[in-house]
């Protein structure tokens, strides 16, 4: 029976404790949690607590830091891994630049020649002109940006604006040190346009959507989601082959395209100085007075000495 009354005993379940020290303990643990709240804890145990910590914090540092290396060295040998695939992948992406790179300085070459061959003046579209837009004003046109650069810097109406990555628009007005853009967003925009791989041509119509309208398409034009659209030059107003943007299908089945230009903010941009092609018009009728009166060689041959022998 002394057994059965002891302050342990073993049973079934292992280890036991009897009721008073559970009890006490739970008191003890309710003391603890009611004197370290912030508002009823004493300034002695307050200070005691904070030097503890203080002799503590180095020790648990030194002894967590061979933890953290051992806990770092999948994620360590993972990002090796991954950094090395990166790597590898830049550098083919490094070797296809390099080919196209040569690829355009050959055909810039090609092309001077020809046009050396066949004494062309192309228009003028390398010396662009780089300007900050400094406002989105209100006006007459929903999708305008203001740029900080006019005529005297170069800039006149009708020039195309691209940024980084594609076109933005074209100048519309024009004063000494600003112009206006209107964007291809805008409703009032219109450009001609054209598939890159198909040439299917059509009008880039703006609505004031992100994704602008291609309008007069062909009932059989060849256009795939992803073609790359570009400016076509139909209109003389702008270059040709300009990056616009992807053909994209609309729900209803109309076609719309993701513009290039929207990848980055329209902060900087570059305006392209462009001559626009001029229409031919018809040589002016000369006046019947003033048009040449061929000469018959025969009579005008001097008659020799004599007459005729």
């Amino acid at each position: 029976m002394a057994s059965r009354r002891s302050g342990r005993h073993e049973g079934e379940g292992g280890v036991r404790f009897s009721r008073t020290l559970f009890i006490a303990l739970l008191v003890l643990s309710g003391a603890l949690i009611a004197f370290d709240r912030p508002d009823s804890r004493s300034i002695a145990l307050s200070d005691f607590r904070s030097g503890f910590t203080d002799i503590a914090a180095p020790v648990l540092e030194l002894a967590a830091q061979p933890v953290r290396w051992l806990k770092n060295i999948g994620p360590y040998f993972r990002q090796q891994g991954e950094l090395a695939e990166e790597n590898a992948s830049l550098r083919q992406q490094l070797i296809e630049a390099r080919y196209w790179e040569d690829l355009a300085y050959r055909q810039r070459d090609r092309i001077e020649v020809y046009e050396a061959a066949l004494d062309i003046d192309t228009p003028a579209t390398r010396d662009r002109i780089g300007a900050w837009t400094v406002a989105d004003p209100e006006g007459p046109f929903v999708r305008a940006r203001l740029i900080g650069r006019g005529r005297d810097a170069g800039i006149d109406d009708g020039y195309p604006v691209i940024n980084l990555y594609g076109l933005v628009g074209r100048v519309f007005e024009t004063g000494r040190r600003s112009a206006r853009i209107l964007l291809l967003t805008d409703l009032n925009s219109r450009i001609p346009v054209m598939a890159d791989r198909s040439n299917a041509r059509a009008i880039l119509i703006g609505d004031n959507s992100a994704f602008p309208r291609l309008e007069y398409v062909g009932r059989d034009a060849d256009i795939q989601p992803g073609d790359r659209i570009v400016s076509s030059g139909d209109d003389g107003i702008l270059p040709r082959g300009l990056p616009v943007g992807e053909a994209v299908e609309a729900r209803d089945g109309t076609w719309r395209v993701q513009l290039y230009s929207d990848q980055a903010p329209v902060d900087f941009v570059w305006v392209w100085p462009y001559q626009r092609v001029e229409v031919p018009v018809d040589e002016p009728d000369v006046p019947e007075a003033e048009q040449a009166i061929p000469v018959d060689a025969t009579a005008a041959e001097p008659t020799p000495a004599g007459g005729d022998q």
